[in-house]
């Protein structure tokens, strides 16, 4: 095993409960067409670039609706949610702290756009702490494609092996996995069903000491 070097989370359902809120979005949108939401049609969405889930919504469902028109009435919906629900995932500023206080360089990598990713990390005043944030709009081929990872790795200038990540989702993790770095699943109720063979690590929360013995960090009391 490489030594680590650097931290990179996933933002949506690692960092930010985000991944839980989206369903409701979802299952708005669909209501309102005299539909339901599905768990496949979830899971099918889940971790991806928003162009890409919305065109699954639409393929699934067999929609009349463009991207477009979904993405903005998204953004409406989301809007109202984010006001009364929106919080950190457990045990995430804890490491964040002891992983600044080891001088790790950090990053973001997320299926969100940038500009929604530096809105939603800047309500919690974590983007003066990171490198870098890269959206999911900054990518050719989002995850589940490694592209974004081997991005950040060479911008932080380390092996994507000398890279701890943090990922939710199946999606995620295998962009992780296959872009050779040091994938940490973190599931949580909304992904806990999900596959992830080749992870290095699959952590029951933010707060799993095993988490904290591989970046060679104290653990909190």
């Amino acid at each position: 095993m490489a030594p680590l070097k650097a931290v990179v989370f996933d933002m949506d359902g690692t960092i930010l409960n985000t991944e839980m809120l989206y369903p409701q979005v979802s299952s708005e949108i669909l209501r309102r067409r005299g539909l339901t939401l599905s768990q496949e049609l979830t899971d099918a969405m889940m971790g991806r670039p928003a162009p890409v889930a919305f065109q699954a919504m639409i393929d699934w469902h067999d929609l009349a609706d463009t991207i477009e028109t979904l993405a903005k009435e998204s953004e409406e919906i989301f809007s109202d949610i984010l006001e009364t629900s929106l919080g950190l995932m457990p045990g995430f500023t804890e490491l964040f702290k002891s992983i600044l206080a080891a001088k790790y360089p950090v990053a973001v990598c997320t299926s969100a756009s940038r500009s929604t990713a530096i809105d939603l990390l800047g309500r919690f005043n974590i983007t003066p702490d990171l490198q870098f944030v890269i959206g999911g709009d900054e990518v050719e081929r989002g995850k589940p494609h490694p592209e974004i990872y081997l991005t950040a790795a060479r911008r932080l200038e380390v092996s994507p092996s000398e890279i701890a990540v943090f990922e939710d989702s199946q999606t995620g993790c295998t962009a992780a996995i296959d872009a050779g770095t040091y994938a940490i699943a973190v599931p949580a109720s909304h992904s806990e069903k999900h596959s992830f063979d080749g992870a290095k690590m699959v952590a029951k929360t933010l707060h799993d000491p095993r988490i904290y013995e591989v970046l060679n960090l104290p653990l909190h009391n």
